[in-house]
């Protein structure tokens, strides 16, 4: 029976006290609503004010330890920025680098989500780097994703974007392409469009 997404999110909101270990188990159901779940808790735990350091790095850990069970596109959007980005925003990020060339498309897929946490503090500069490492990604998920956190990196700088673009445009899947310059005007979007060499 399918469970509607606000109805997950709702009782994960009521359960996000939950102790790492029962959510564990959650992730290893193969109900991908009960996975669901589980990420919703790990989101709602990492964005609670009152979550100490120690905590952070629990729900990070665990995420990353279980990444096989993290399976799915909106499973990594949903839990990635928060717990991955959150934890990493004030620490070394080489762990996105190797996830970035990783042969698994949802871990590449953390990899640049997990930067929208950055972004939101005004901190775009590996979003166009890790960009930089999936901007020949044959995965259209992972096209779409890098496009959407190079959009959303955009509106922080445009400059950068636009540099990123001219730079890559020409080559980049274009999927990415349309993406990354979803907000531009029309005329913009047409030149950036007809670089592409294989229009």
């Amino acid at each position: 029976m399918h469970v509607r997404m606000v109805a997950i999110f709702t009782l994960a909101k009521k359960f996000m006290q939950m102790p790492v270990a029962e959510i564990k188990k959650l992730l290893a159901s193969d109900f991908y609503e009960a996975r669901m779940g589980a990420v919703s808790i790990m989101d709602f735990k990492a964005r609670d004010k009152k979550i100490t350091d120690e905590e952070r790095k629990v729900l990070y850990e665990l995420y990353l330890r279980n990444h096989d069970k993290i399976n799915n596109w909106d499973l990594v959007d949903r839990s990635a920025p928060y717990v991955v980005g959150g934890y990493l925003s004030d620490k070394p990020r080489k762990v996105l680098y190797k996830l970035a060339k990783s042969k698994n498309v949802w871990e590449r897929r953390t990899a640049i989500v997990s930067t929208y946490y950055f972004i939101r503090q005004n901190d775009i500069e590996d979003t166009f780097k890790i960009a930089e490492v999936l901007v020949r990604d044959e995965e259209e998920l992972i096209h779409k994703a890098t496009g959407w956190m190079l959009r959303f990196a955009g509106t922080k700088n445009a400059k950068k974007l636009i540099s990123f673009l001219d730079k890559y445009a020409a080559t980049m899947p274009r999927t990415l392409l349309r993406y990354s310059i979803e907000h531009f005007n029309k005329k913009d979007r047409e030149y950036y469009m007809n670089l592409k060499k294989d229009k």
